[in-house]
């Protein structure tokens, strides 16, 4: 560990900081497969007796939805698809089972998201603020991964070599959906472009000279939420933003904030196209192994289900997803990390100034509390970042 990193009281600190997020962590490795397999087994029936139920109430309530003009067609294309009219409970059954288990995990959210950020000066937020944010990122998860379960099992229904064609679509989806991320985080965070100046104008020049087009450098207003500091590129092409947070504009010396720049400049000249085939494949194993599991409980009948593409296979799909990910989570964040290393020497090659890159880690490191140097199974697990310590070390070398 760099020696100007931490003194021994704020090494205490921080380490007090993460302890929970390790044991979190390490428990959580086995408790949520667990889980999974729990409410598979045992509340995949209950579920969906209680979203045939609901479906049944909202679709006598709502019966005049069928005869208004536009909703009629939307209704008629829905039942169409899902081949009869039992897509209301199948989309509330993917709700309800995303809800449950986001209200099981919301007392963590509470703890690691407001309640020790508090404790430790991370984040000056109110409870009605946290709380906010709490409705919006789970309504859009919510309903993002809601609509996505309901189509996989509605396309399903239609075609039986469904799998390579959603995989198909899904792998030019990722590809193209870089080009909404400036647009995500207006979500959560007022955005405003960085004053014409000596920054702006020395972040074009950098820019330029990594032959690196972009749209505008804007300033995200985080600081009402957080103290960390943040440096991020959005979008791609002509809809690419370089965004700084208002925290990291007020504690970094202008030498420093082009290093952050830097450093995530070159990330946009990494070699994408791997890691993209990559991804398309994987995905493309994963959805065929749906297909099967359709088949399997089909032919066994589990949960209930009465045919092939049952929405309650929902459960079971999860499990399979999260084991996956969990496997594949140490092979993703070695790489990761080893881009980390790489956006470090291409920073220091672009601007010709370590001892910038390195005083930036610093304060980065001690503003958001990074561990210098996390237990290595936490490394391994799948860090998508190196230890901050052994990054200073290599700006060093």
């Amino acid at each position: 560990m760099p020696a100007d990193l931490f003194n021994p009281a704020e090494l205490a600190e921080i380490e007090a900081y993460h302890a929970p997020r390790y044991v979190y962590a390490a428990v959580d490795l086995v408790v949520w497969p667990v889980l999974l397999a729990v409410a598979a087994r045992f509340l995949t029936r209950p579920l969906w007796r209680a979203s045939e139920r609901l479906a049944a109430w909202l679709g006598a309530k709502l019966a005049w939805a069928r005869r208004a003009p536009v909703l009629r067609v939307v209704a008629a294309a829905l039942d169409r698809m899902w081949q009869g009219p039992g897509w209301g409970a199948a989309l509330l059954f993917a709700l309800l089972f995303f809800e449950l288990f986001t209200l099981l995990d919301l007392p963590w959210d509470i703890y690691f998201g407001y309640v020790r950020e508090k404790q430790y000066g991370m984040s000056p937020m109110t409870p009605g603020a946290f709380a906010v944010d709490w409705l919006k990122g789970n309504t859009f998860v919510a309903v993002a991964v809601s609509s996505l379960a309901f189509g996989l099992f509605g396309l399903a229904k239609r075609l039986p070599a469904w799998w390579w064609v959603l995989g198909l679509v899904s792998s030019l989806v990722m590809v193209g959906s870089a080009a909404i991320d400036p647009y995500r985080a207006r979500i959560y965070v007022v955005q405003e472009p960085l004053a014409d100046g000596e920054l702006k104008q020395r972040i074009t020049a950098l820019m330029e000279q990594a032959h690196i087009d972009f749209k505008d450098v804007l300033v995200d207003k985080t600081s009402a939420k957080t103290v960390r500091l943040q440096a991020y590129f959005a979008g791609t092409g002509p809809t690419r933003t370089i965004n700084l947070n208002d925290s990291l504009l007020a504690a970094l010396s202008t030498d420093e904030i082009l290093a952050a720049v830097a450093h995530e400049a070159g990330h946009v000249h990494e070699s994408r196209w791997p890691a993209r085939i990559a991804s398309a494949l994987a995905l493309l194993a994963f959805l065929y192994a749906v297909e099967r599991l359709f088949r399997l409980t089909a032919r066994r009948a589990w949960f209930g289900v009465t045919g092939r593409a049952d929405v309650r296979v929902l459960p079971l799909i999860v499990l399979v997803f999260d084991l996956a990910m969990t496997a594949a989570s140490p092979v993703s964040g070695a790489l990761s990390r080893e881009r980390e290393y790489a956006a470090d020497r291409s920073a220091v090659a672009l601007t010709g100034d370590p001892a910038a890159l390195r005083s930036m880690l610093v304060k980065a490191a001690r503003t958001n509390k990074m561990h210098p140097s996390p237990p290595r199974w936490y490394v391994l697990k799948g860090m998508s970042h190196p230890p901050i310590g052994e990054r200073i070390d290599a700006v060093g070398r």
